[in-house]
């Protein structure tokens, strides 16, 4: 749990979950609820694209992954650093600060609201639950969570492999979070288990 803060929301809640789990479409509903959602994803892209703080580091870091605008080519970077654990963790040390400093701000943004959401997929693996009062996991089962990612266009069954090996296995997350949806049950039920979640954590229900 994070210490108390007048320059954050009254409830930070951390949103994760493994490829392929509903995350999206999760921060999604919240967004509909009126809760403030930082996703981690879209400020990778903000700081990857055109002049983003991160373009001309990574560029410099990884010959080949730019593309011509100078913004980073998402999927040349991807196979430069596939299967090299070396290089995933030099591009981390180079992203992952430029993200916290994107999560402050937002913190601070939305400082004194009932409750904002940190939509982060590597919300354990990094250590970022320690900056949430609570962590949901959105999860499926294997059969379900493959079959959509490997409808997704350019996914092959190597490149899902090695996101998951990076990933924490998810009943480890699972077992840690405080809250689970099960979005394999459907769109209604998941909504109707954030409208309840919203509700328990603001004491507004």
């Amino acid at each position: 749990m994070s210490e108390p803060d007048r320059d954050r929301p009254r409830v930070v809640l951390g949103l994760t979950g493994s490829i392929g789990m509903g995350k999206s479409a999760t921060a999604g509903l919240f967004a509909k609820h009126g809760v403030p959602v930082h996703d981690a994803d879209a400020a990778v892209h903000r700081l990857y694209a055109p002049g983003g703080a991160a373009a001309e580091a990574i560029g410099q870091a990884f010959p080949g992954s730019l593309g011509p605008d100078s913004g980073v080519d998402r999927e040349r970077l991807r196979q430069i650093v596939l299967g090299r654990p070396e290089a995933l963790q030099r591009l981390e040390a180079l992203v992952h600060p430029l993200v916290r400093d994107e999560n402050r701000a937002f913190l601070k943004r939305h400082a004194g609201a009932p409750l904002a959401v940190l939509d982060i997929p590597l919300l354990f693996e990094t250590g970022a639950e320690t900056r949430c009062d609570a962590v949901l996991v959105v999860s499926a089962p294997p059969e379900v969570q493959r079959a959509r990612v490997l409808a997704r266009p350019g996914m092959t069954e190597a490149a899902f492999e090695a996101i998951l090996a990076k990933q924490m296995p998810d009943a480890e997350k699972r077992a840690r979070a405080d809250a689970v949806i099960d979005t394999s049950l459907g769109f209604a039920h998941a909504e109707a288990e954030i409208v309840a979640l919203i509700a328990r954590l603001t004491d507004s229900g």
